[in-house]
């Protein structure tokens, strides 16, 4: 696959020869590494809402979060090598659970290989939904290559200030990419479709992150949202942060949202008018919703 000969899919641009073994900032060969495949309900109800998404988890990331609460696969890369045949039919697998869509989380690094799934996959039967489950740090390129095989995007958009993200996920211009492959995003697959169920089959939901002490942030990223996306874009707003993984290192996010945080932003949102999507409940127990990696 000529596109990992010498690797632009994100932007690294690591220019590494990942047919050869090299490895880039993401930590990626060209085998396809995934830590699990499973029904999953605890996404927003219109992707997991009665007979769950059809959640694959890839192995490894473009981003080094040091609040991954999937840290034992992002960034320390546990999971099984499968081949791009092996993916097809593990989506040809979730569909015959009868799942509502084929959920694939943290694909960027494998966006090529997973379109050629797709490809393999819908020739013997694949129909249900794609949803691409993205940290949003992607090349616009890479996202127009997608077009046609992607039916719902879950873009995550992090952070607005650029000292956040180069301290928090170690990458620079997170806001600036991150919002131009968001924007190409709605483009192709535009407007919120859900089915009869209020299933989603087509759009973009933009998800965004609370992190504690840091309400500036979501105030800035929710209003950039109001003011430049179209009336009719879905938030979700995500409340299930807590401390895991290095957080130690950082007073600041070594906790997690307070009651105080949570209204501030519920205000904001609504001060907003934004008029679509859904905004978390503060729960207690988070760290459940965690899945239990098997790596079979």
């Amino acid at each position: 696959m000529k596109e990992l000969q010498y690797c632009t899919i994100c932007p690294h641009r690591c220019k590494v020869n990942r047919l050869d073994g090299q490895i880039g900032r993401c930590k990626c060969n060209d085998k396809i590494k995934i830590a699990l495949a499973s029904i999953h309900n605890y996404e927003e109800p219109c992707i997991s809402e009665g007979n769950g998404s059809g959640t694959v988890f890839f192995s490894n990331c473009n981003l080094s979060c040091i609040y991954c609460q999937n840290y034992e696969i992002s960034q320390l890369g546990r999971g099984k090598n499968i081949t791009i045949a092996e993916l097809a039919n593990t989506f040809l697998e979730l569909q015959r659970k009868n799942v509502n869509n084929i959920n694939l989380v943290t694909p960027t690094m494998y966006a090529y290989q997973i379109k050629e799934a797709i490809k393999i996959a819908r020739k013997d039967g694949l129909k249900i939904p794609i949803i691409y489950n993205t940290n949003s740090y992607e090349n616009v390129e890479t996202i127009k290559a997608l077009n046609g095989y992607i039916d719902v995007y879950l873009p995550d958009l992090k952070y607005y200030s650029n000292e956040l993200s180069k301290k928090y996920s170690k990458v620079d211009k997170y806001f600036e990419v991150a919002t131009k492959a968001i924007k190409e995003m709605y483009k192709q697959v535009g407007t919120a479709k859900f089915d009869k169920n209020g299933i989603i089959q087509k759009g973009v939901i933009i998800r965004h992150l609370i992190l504690p002490n840091h309400l500036q942030n979501s105030k800035h990223i929710l209003k950039w949202i109001k003011e430049n996306m179209p009336d009719d874009i879905y938030v979700s707003v995500m409340a299930q942060y807590f401390p895991t993984y290095k957080t130690k290192q950082d007073e600041y996010i070594n906790r997690k949202l307070t009651k105080k945080e949570y209204k501030e932003i519920e205000k904001f949102l609504f001060t907003l008018d934004l008029k679509n999507g859904y905004m978390q409940e503060l729960g207690e127990h988070e760290e459940e919703y965690v899945p239990k990696w098997d790596f079979e």
